[in-house]
């Protein structure tokens, strides 16, 4: 990013000393400002912008919320000439406009233009969340106008696929509570250097669905269930003996190993595209046992490739 600076005409200091005018032939040059880090949060109307910009916040950054996309690279511009005063910026963005998308890639392209490095956070969740919460603050959605509630849903998950498409990190809030999603904020952001690339490796239970925010899936249930083995029920994969159960299965070792391999090519192409976040999810039936035994040690091996690794256990205790 150019700040420009203004300065008057060339001058003469004593015993024939010149004084810096600030052209660009002259030796000491104006220190280029430090261009703030920029988040950019988004997502459904009720999936929880404020309490992530509210995090962000609390961690020191500066939020600005419900900015017109075409502002946001003044904005920055105007973060990079506060001398280092704001170093973090995070702008929540809302589709209530209808120009949203159009004014939002200028806006992009002019940042990518001027080498800004940004980060799309994008708050997910189901529609039947979304009713029930719309409906307990007896609140209309923002984009429902004559219609119902699923009317302005369906509208805005439109308005949004693509964002949704390019964000850097999304984030289900469907069974997510205030404090859960504080949580997933603070592990993303709460370190005080960024690392190269952050994983949320989360075990699941196909019968209750597929995670919604999850970049790549992988299913267990090609391994024997300890579900019908009468002493391991009761217990999860973190019991030890349950996870020996799973690895001593055929195929269980080999299949860490390989996917372990595959995920260290793509953490690889992920880095060099600069995406900074990637949710892993490892499923099985309940998502109690052979999913959580397998995400434990996913989450182990990535962590000793050097990738900051988070485990997430959706569904277990659901039972």
């Amino acid at each position: 990013m150019n700040v420009n600076e203004h300065h008057g005409p060339d001058e003469q200091a004593g015993d024939g000393a010149q004084v810096s005018t600030g052209k660009p032939n002259d030796k000491a040059q104006v220190p280029e400002p430090a261009i703030p880090e920029l988040v950019i949060i988004s997502g459904m109307s009720g999936a929880g912008r404020s309490t992530a910009a509210k995090c962000l916040e609390d961690l020191g950054w500066f939020v600005v919320d419900n900015l017109p996309p075409a502002l946001i690279p003044t904005m920055v511009e105007l973060g990079a000439r506060s001398q280092g005063n704001v170093a973090r910026i995070a702008v929540v963005v809302d589709v209530r406009g209808r120009r949203f998308f159009d004014n939002l890639r200028e806006s992009l392209a002019d940042l990518e233009a001027k080498h800004v490095t940004r980060r799309i956070v994008f708050l997910e969740s189901s529609d039947e969340a979304l009713v029930r919460r719309f409906e307990s603050v007896r609140r209309p959605h923002p984009l429902q106008g004559d219609g119902r509630i699923v009317d302005g849903i369906a509208a805005e998950r439109e308005l949004l696929r693509e964002l949704r498409g390019d964000a850097d990190l999304v984030i289900d809030t469907s069974s997510l509570n205030v404090h859960e999603l504080r949580a997933k904020m603070d592990a993303q952001f709460a370190g005080e250097e960024e690392p190269e690339l952050r994983a949320t490796v989360m075990s699941f239970g196909y019968k209750y669905g597929l995670p919604v925010d999850a970049d790549l899936v992988v299913d267990c249930r090609f391994l024997p269930n300890p579900h019908w083995v009468p002493e391991l029920r009761p217990y999860t994969g973190l019991n030890e003996e349950v996870s020996g159960y799973v690895f001593n299965q055929s195929g269980a070792k080999e299949f860490l190993d390989r996917y372990t391999e595959l995920l260290q090519l793509v953490a690889t192409g992920y880095r060099r595209e600069g995406k900074r976040y990637v949710t892993i999810a490892v499923g099985c039936t309940g998502g109690k046992h052979r999913s959580v035994a397998m995400s434990e040690k996913l989450a182990a091996r990535l962590a000793a490739e050097g990738v900051e690794t988070v485990v997430v256990h959706r569904d277990m205790g659901r039972e």
